[in-house]
């Protein structure tokens, strides 16, 4: 990792501000698109809310990540943060991402 790099923070929650991101997406299909377009980079921290807003939810973001540490080529992320007000969501969230070796933390919602 170059130190002399702002870190990046992508964000993806459908009403918090969350200021602290270098990116934000709103839905899971922006969600998606946010971390392909950063496929390549590191992530320094990832920010993840469960309810997307009506039907919507994390789930097409969390498959993605599955889908490229099965395949052998994890996203490279620091820590994800899971910030979900769903404790079912929530707890979905960070059981999958766990069992392919992505750091995860529970934060306050």
């Amino acid at each position: 990792m170059n130190e002399d790099r702002a870190p990046l923070v992508l964000g993806i929650d459908d009403l918090r501000p969350l200021p602290h991101t270098t990116r934000l997406a709103r839905t899971s299909r922006e969600g998606v698109e946010l971390l392909l377009e950063h496929r390549d980079s590191y992530v320094d921290e990832l920010w993840l809310d469960h309810d997307l807003g009506g039907e919507d939810s994390i789930m097409p973001v969390v498959t993605l990540l599955e889908e490229a540490a099965s395949q052998g080529r994890p996203f490279r992320i620091g820590t994800v943060y899971v910030h979900s007000a769903n404790p079912i969501g929530a707890e979905t969230m960070v059981r999958s991402l766990s069992r392919w070796n992505y750091r995860v933390r529970r934060a306050a919602a």
